[in-house]
C-alpha cells in the first residue's frame, strides 16, 4: 500500500493534505511509522516547536451561549507528535490527527502541512 514516495495510505482525504516527500525512519510517523489515526482530525496553527519532535498546536473556535444569546470565541492547546518527514515550523498550518498515547501529553500526530507561514 505504499505510493510512490515510500509512504503508506493512511486513509484520509482532507484537502491539501499529501504525502510528504522526504522518508523517516521514525516509529511515530503516520505515514512511514506503524502508529494508526483514528478519531478526530483537526486544523490549527503550529505555536511552538522546541521540544524533540513535539509541536504546541493553538486551535480557535466559536462556542454559542445560551444566556446571553452569542458566540464566545475560545482557544484550546494541543501537544501533537511532529515527525521529522513534516517538521513543521511556528506560524504553519496544519492538519493532526488523533492516534494513540504517544507520550503523557501527546495524543496527536501532525499530518501535513496545509500552509507554511507567509504564505
Amino acid at each position: 500500500m505504499a505510493t510512490s514516495s515510500g509512504a503508506r495510505n493512511i486513509g484520509i482525504s482532507y484537502p491539501g493534505l499529501e504525502p510528504p516527500k522526504e522518508v523517516c525512519q521514525d516509529d511515530k510517523c503516520p505515514w512511514h511509522g506503524s502508529v494508526r489515526v483514528r478519531g478526530l482530525i483537526l486544523e490549527g496553527v503550529v505555536d511552538k516547536s522546541r521540544m524533540m519532535r513535539t509541536a504546541v498546536i493553538k486551535r480557535e473556535y466559536v462556542k454559542y451561549n445560551r444566556k446571553y444569546k452569542r458566540y464566545e470565541r475560545r482557544r484550546s492547546v494541543i501537544h501533537a507528535h511532529n515527525p521529522p518527514c513534516i517538521n513543521a515550523k511556528p506560524g504553519d498550518v496544519v492538519v493532526i490527527g488523533e492516534t494513540r498515547p504517544l507520550a503523557k501529553s501527546v495524543a496527536f500526530v501532525i499530518l501535513g502541512v496545509v500552509r507554511k507561514q507567509g504564505e
